[in-house]
């Protein structure tokens, strides 16, 4: 990078529902990359996995009155060299296009879930976010819970249906799943903003939530719903000695949970209370839960850790969130900004944490010592 700007690879789209959410988040991280310190390329990953050289960023809601989407026209197809430490893009025409670092803006399965950061490892590139093992964790809410609970983390109490249990004995998934008593939530296990969560208020609703969870994973989660809570979140940010931001509170309006449409199609839909209004020691209990569960799931440069709060006192870790939103209204950046972060100060953070773990990574050996007298 000596000489000249680096240059940073934007990926955003992808495969997964989260699709257009993703576009949105992407256009907020490009605005903010400040021109002078990077020079930015833009990667949209169309629906069928095809990645495109975009000639501008997505546009907003605002600006079409439709989500933004990638599609198979949508600029010049790109793959990412094959050669190891190349750190370059190429076209179909054989031109390259050189890239430091990436900035993988994408939610959901084959882009959150270690999917996309394992192709990165190969090709030797640094990236943003958790590792492979890390953004696999921190995809799966049934694996979370297993790694908090083993950290001393409270968790919601749950129950974990794989598709196969409610095709073949639907009887006993309605017991486990009535003994947590009503209401409760039915939400795919590797899935993110809210997509495909039901609220069950009744047994009669059951099968049609574990319809919708299964629509989008062949696991589910099935987890009690805590009534007369409160919805806290915490921003996590580094690697080897993570920090963690001050709490904020989600207030859903107009929605009896914070759905999907809620978060992204209604704009009064929730208000985000930074700082939320809690005791002291209950604002120290979620910053230092928070950052247990981030080392408790191997992540790094940044997450999102989620809490519901019954009562006054009573925490209960809800998931993390290894790929936050980073809309302009998303939580995760606006609890930095209060914190003393700007959102420009913050992607420009990230990026080189980025390229601090890829550095601290490629240190290690790949073979092993030789032993004295061998």
């Amino acid at each position: 990078m000596t000489g000249r700007t680096r240059r940073v690879a934007v990926l955003f789209g992808g495969r997964s529902a989260e699709h257009e959410i993703s576009c949105v988040s992407a256009r907020s991280v490009i605005d903010a990359i400040e021109p002078g310190m990077s020079d930015v390329v833009l990667i949209g990953i169309a629906r069928d996995g095809s990645w495109h050289l975009m000639a501008g960023p997505p546009a907003l809601p605002s600006e079409t009155g439709r989500m933004p989407e990638v599609t198979a026209g949508s600029g010049a197809t790109v793959e990412l060299a094959a050669e190891s430490g190349t750190r370059e893009l190429v076209a179909a025409d054989g031109t390259r296009e050189p890239i430091d670092v990436v900035f993988p803006v994408l939610h959901g399965p084959l882009g959150e879930d270690g999917a996309v950061q394992g192709m990165l490892e190969l090709a030797g590139v640094p990236y943003v976010g958790a590792g492979v093992l890390g953004s696999a964790l921190g995809m799966d809410k049934a694996v979370q819970k297993v790694l908090f609970a083993a950290a001393g983390l409270p968790i919601v109490p749950h129950e974990v249906v794989r598709e196969s249990e409610w095709d073949e004995d639907p009887e006993v998934v309605v017991a486990r799943a009535t003994g947590l008593g009503f209401p409760l939530f039915t939400k795919p296990a590797t899935l993110g903003s809210s997509v495909g969560i039901t609220k069950v208020h009744g047994p009669d609703e059951l099968d049609a939530g574990m319809d919708e969870a299964f629509r989008y994973a062949r696991k589910a989660v099935v987890e009690k719903g805590l009534e007369d809570i409160r919805e806290i979140e915490c921003a996590v940010l580094g690697n080897d000695d993570p920090v963690a931001s001050i709490a904020g509170e989600i207030v859903p309006t107009g929605h009896e949970f914070y759905d999907y449409e809620a978060k992204y199609l209604d704009e009064f839909g929730a208000r985000l209370v930074i700082p939320a209004d809690l005791k002291p020691d209950i604002v120290e209990q979620v910053q230092r839960m928070a950052v247990t569960a981030f080392r408790a799931s191997e992540c790094a440069g940044m997450a999102r850790v989620d809490f519901f709060l019954l009562g006054e006192d009573e925490l209960w870790v809800n998931e993390i969130n290894t790929i936050p939103g980073f809309t302009q209204i998303s939580m995760y950046p606006k609890l930095w900004e209060a914190s003393g972060l700007s959102f420009a100060a913050l992607v420009d953070r990230l990026l080189d944490l980025a390229i601090e773990r890829h550095e601290a990574e490629r240190g290690k050996s790949t073979g092993v010592r030789e032993l004295d007298g061998a």
